[in-house]
């Protein structure tokens, strides 16, 4: 079968999955707007409870990673973002699912060489530039004092 890049186009395109922008936009607003909402409620609630308002936005951080770790364990997290989308992405909650999955999917091969090795797979790089960034902040805090 010869085909011209046009004519491959053209049949790549007829046969892809067509998908709907505006349904999975509004999807993942709401559920985004969903997760910040909870987040901003665990605020509340711990400020209610007597935190200082740092405290309480540090304890409600902590719930979200919370929830976020137990639904990926009990396996519900793909399932609310098979629906979601990009909702479930805010970086708080994507990132302890990110962390979570990798633990679960290598935890055959033991807890050090599995768990312990493997969970860092996606979250190293991004915890080695956090670090880097802070180290390299703090210099130039320190220089200008």
């Amino acid at each position: 079968m010869n085909m011209s890049k046009k004519e491959y186009a053209e049949y790549v395109k007829s046969h892809e999955p067509h998908s709907p922008l505006i349904k999975n936009f509004i999807k993942a607003f709401l559920f985004g707007g969903i997760i910040c909402t909870l987040g901003q409620g665990f605020i509340f609630l711990y400020s209610y409870l007597g935190a200082q308002s740092q405290d309480a936005a540090t304890l409600a951080s902590l719930s979200l990673i919370l929830i976020s770790i137990l639904l990926t364990g009990f396996g519900l997290y793909d399932k609310i973002a098979k629906h979601a989308g990009a909702g479930t992405l805010v970086p708080i909650m994507g990132f302890a699912n990110s962390i979570a999955s990798e633990s679960i999917e290598f935890k055959t091969e033991g807890y050090i060489l599995g768990v312990g090795a493997k969970m860092f797979t996606l979250a190293g790089p991004v915890i080695v530039y956090g670090t880097f960034a802070s180290v390299i902040y703090g210099v130039i805090y320190w220089a200008l004092r």
